[in-house]
C-alpha cells in the first residue's frame, strides 16, 4: 500500500517515491570529484555508492575509519569501476574538520560536489570538544567550516573545468520544529530549556540559513558554485530508530517513511541533474523546489548566523591556542 500523494510526479518528473538511482538515470558524473560527509551509514552510505555508480570519484569523511573501509569494499564489490576513498573526519571537532580539509587539498585538487550529510539527532545535552552543543557543533558548525576550508578549491575546480560546483546540506524537514526563537543565538550553550529534539531542528534550521547564505556570497563574488538544501524525507533509519521522537507504527509508518534509496533521491538529483543548474539559495524535497519556514528565509538571520559561526571558530582557536 502507498500513498497516492507519495508517487505524484512534480515538474522536475519525479516523485517522493523516486529512488537516487532513477533521478540520475543516464547521468555521466566521469570526471566529477565529490565529499560526501557520514557516509558510513544511510543516506550516507546510499549517496556515496549511487554517485559511484554515475562515475564520480566520491571521498567519504567518516568519523569511524574502519567502518568507512568496509563501505567503500561493499560498494567496490558491486562496482569494480566505482573510485572511493575514505577520509577520517570527526564533524563535531573543529581541529578534525581543519585536518581533514588540509589533508583533502594536499591529496585532492579538484573538488565539484560538497555534500553536508553527516548529522546526529536528539542526544542529551552535551558539549563538544570545543565546548559547543553537541548538535549545533556537528550538524552546523562543523560543516560550516568545512565547506569554507574547501571553498578555495572548488573556485578552483569551477575555473579550470569550466562546470559548476555543487554544494548541498542535508536539512530536515524538523526545521520547522526549531526554539521559537529560532536560532539561539545567547543560549546556544544553554543547558536550561534545552530539548533534544528542538536543538536537532535548530540545526536543521542552520543549515538551511547557512545555504542561502553561501548562495548570496557565491553570487556577490560571480562564482560559478551553487549552494541549495535538501529535505530527504522521513526516512527509516539509525537516526530515526534510536528516537522516541517518531512514533510512526505500522502501515502509517511505511507508508509516511521513505527507504534509504528514496530518501537519498533528491541529495542526489540536487548534486547532480542538469535541472538543477544554476539554481541557488533554494531548498528542495522530492527532488523539486520546496518552501521552507519563514524562519529559514530570514536574510538578516542567516547573515547574523553567519557572524555568529564566525566568531564561535575564532574563540574557540583562541582558547586552543592559549592552552
Amino acid at each position: 500500500m502507498k500513498l497516492w500523494l507519495f508517487n505524484r510526479k512534480g515538474p522536475s518528473g519525479f516523485s517522493a517515491s523516486s529512488t537516487a538511482e532513477e533521478v540520475t538515470d543516464g547521468i555521466d558524473g566521469s570526471g566529477l570529484t565529490a565529499i560526501v560527509t557520514g557516509a558510513t551509514s544511510g543516506i550516507g552510505t546510499e549517496t556515496a555508492r549511487v554517485l559511484a555508480l554515475r562515475g564520480v570519484h566520491v571521498v567519504m569523511g567518516v568519523r569511524d575509519i574502519a567502518a568507512g573501509k568496509d563501505v567503500k569494499e561493499t560498494i567496490v564489490k558491486e562496482i569494480p569501476s566505482a573510485k572511493v576513498d575514505a577520509m577520517e573526519l570527526d564533524l563535531s571537532s573543529l581541529a578534525s574538520v581543519r585536518n581533514f580539509a588540509s589533508e583533502y587539498n594536499i591529496q585532492h585538487h579538484q573538488l565539484n560536489i560538497l555534500i553536508n550529510n553527516a548529522g546526529i539527532m536528539g542526544t542529551p545535552f552535551m558539549l563538544s570538544k570545543d565546548n559547543i552543543e553537541l548538535q549545533f557543533a556537528t550538524n552546523h558548525l562543523g560543516h560550516f567550516l568545512l565547506t569554507n576550508l574547501l571553498l578555495d578549491t572548488m573556485k578552483k575546480t569551477a575555473r579550470k573545468s569550466g562546470g559548476e560546483g555543487r554544494i548541498i546540506n542535508v536539512s530536515s524537514e524538523g526545521h520547522r520544529l526549531a526554539y521559537h526563537e529560532g536560532i539561539r543565538f545567547d543560549k546556544i550553550n544553554d543547558p536550561s530549556g534545552y530539548n533534544g529534539f528542538r536543538a536537532y531542528s535548530q540545526s536543521k534550521l542552520a543549515n538551511i540559513l547557512h545555504a542561502n547564505e553561501l548562495a548570496r556570497r557565491l553570487k556577490e563574488d560571480g562564482v560559478d558554485i551553487t549552494a541549495n538544501s535538501v529535505h530527504p524525507g522521513a526516512i527509516a533509519t539509525n537516526i530515526i530508530r534510536h528516537n522516541s521522537l517518531f512514533p510512526l507504527p505500522g502501515i502509517a509508518g511505511k507508508c509516511l517513511l521513505k527507504n534509504v534509496q528514496q530518501g537519498t533521491a533528491t541529495t542526489c538529483y540536487v548534486a547532480l541533474h542538469p535541472q538543477v543548474k544554476g539554481k541557488s539559495g533554494f531548498y528542495f524535497s522530492d527532488s523539486k523546489v520546496a518552501q521552507p519556514s519563514s524562519q529559514a528565509l530570514n536574510v538578516e538571520v542567516a547573515r547574523k548566523l553567519w557572524d555568529f559561526s564566525m566568531n564561535l571558530i575564532n574563540k574557540c582557536s583562541e582558547n586552543k591556542s592559549m592552552h
